[in-house]
């Protein structure tokens, strides 16, 4: 199980496309009628789908998986009392993914399939590998992080007084559930190379006058160089490196 993709709505969905193709250096996956796929170099078919909305959405957050692991998640679902619904690949849409989607306790769309069309990779040391993790703002962070670990099988990695840290496999982690009393996304990650790449990137943009909104740095839990801006079209996004690998026997941090 990882971390597939987010799929996103947006007013003006091609100025965001051009700056995410254009500036911040993922590769184009394709169209369909409702929407644009973008990739990184990794083997996911796309890790960003952006369709024309009224006003910004988080439309969906996609792990990917083997039949048996989402079958595994789809069991746990059904007995927790969660409607669980069946997702099915639109026409021509990459990676032909196939699965079913549910609703976390704060209404997030999360998806779980298996793609039958693996993308091949690209060599490119200066573009995003993958997307990586995506902390969402929660009201109820407890509430949510208690979901993420008996329902999706997902574990706690570290926990401080902001955020709590969760994994889904090696990666420590994939999804962050912040603190901040309202329910939104808190920011995109994508993987890079190394600590070299993110700086080329972070060098790349300042020449172009794009500077970031925090950063570069390193981060104590997950112990990733970081390096965030703001897009145009008001999401934070941040260019990563050296994420933490952890096994079972990581011991979970603590606020103290």
């Amino acid at each position: 199980m990882r971390l597939r993709s987010v799929e996103l709505e947006l007013p003006r969905a091609d100025a965001a496309v051009d700056f995410l193709l254009g500036t911040w250096g993922l590769l184009d996956a394709g169209k369909t009628r409702n929407a644009s796929y973008l990739r990184a170099t990794g083997d996911q078919p796309y890790v960003m789908a952006i369709s024309e909305g009224p006003s910004p959405a988080v439309v969906s957050v996609t792990f990917s998986g083997t039949k048996q692991e989402i079958e595994k998640i789809r069991s746990r679902a059904k007995k927790a009392g969660i409607s669980v619904a069946p997702y099915a690949a639109e026409l021509d849409e990459p990676g032909a993914p196939a699965g079913f989607r549910l609703a976390g306790p704060e209404g997030q769309c999360l998806r779980f399939v298996t793609d039958k069309k693996p993308a091949p990779r690209v060599k490119d040391p200066d573009k995003p590998i993958a997307l990586t993790h995506v902390p969402i703002n929660a009201a109820d962070a407890d509430a949510c992080t208690k979901f993420a670990l008996d329902v999706l099988g997902f574990k706690l990695s570290d926990r401080t007084r902001l955020m709590d840290f969760i994994r889904c496999d090696s990666v420590h982690h994939c999804l962050a559930y912040v603190r901040t009393g309202v329910s939104a996304i808190h920011h995109m990650a994508f993987e890079m190379q190394d600590l070299d790449a993110v700086m080329r990137n972070v060098g790349r943009l300042r020449d172009v006058g794009i500077v970031p909104a925090w950063g570069p740095g390193r981060h104590g839990p997950g112990n990733n160089v970081f390096a965030y801006y703001i897009a145009p079209f008001g999401a934070v996004v941040e260019y990563t490196s050296e994420v933490e690998r952890v096994d079972a026997s990581y011991k979970v941090g603590g606020p103290d």
